[in-house]
């Protein structure tokens, strides 16, 4: 499986719209096998989706997005993990523990319905592994 993290400065980019650069983990049974920086050059929401899919990347965690640029990204069959800060090595590990929703991940304020609904999918099926 591929992740990207949307990257600011060794954390998680606060806003996907914006960030300009991604860490992409390729892994593999759960561990990390390699990793690279991918440097964001579109600003449109399609142009920015076909440029993190041909990164190879599967799953996006970032902070907050707009609905443009996560309909672009699920559109390009990504998955979109929103809403989430912190250490990039930690949320990185927390991902490949299965243990991202914790919730000292979770943004302040931004864990409502809507993000409810998205970690519903993990619950049953769960990401490690894939």
């Amino acid at each position: 499986m591929v992740i990207a993290v949307a990257n600011w400065q060794g954390s998680v980019s606060p806003v996907f719209d914006v960030s300009d650069r991604l860490c992409v983990v390729q892994t593999n049974n759960g561990s990390e096998a390699r990793r690279e920086t991918v440097l964001l050059k579109s600003r449109d929401p399609f142009g920015r989706a076909k440029e993190v899919a041909q990164a190879g990347v599967e799953v996006l965690i970032c902070g907050a997005v707009s609905h443009a640029f996560e309909t672009a990204l699920i559109s390009a069959g990504i998955r979109v993990l929103p809403f989430m800060c912190g250490d990039l090595e930690a949320v990185i590990g927390a991902f490949l523990q299965g243990k991202l929703t914790d919730g000292r991940f979770l943004m302040p304020g931004c864990f409502g319905r809507r993000q409810a609904h998205r970690f519903q999918w993990r619950r049953g099926r769960g990401l490690k592994g894939r």
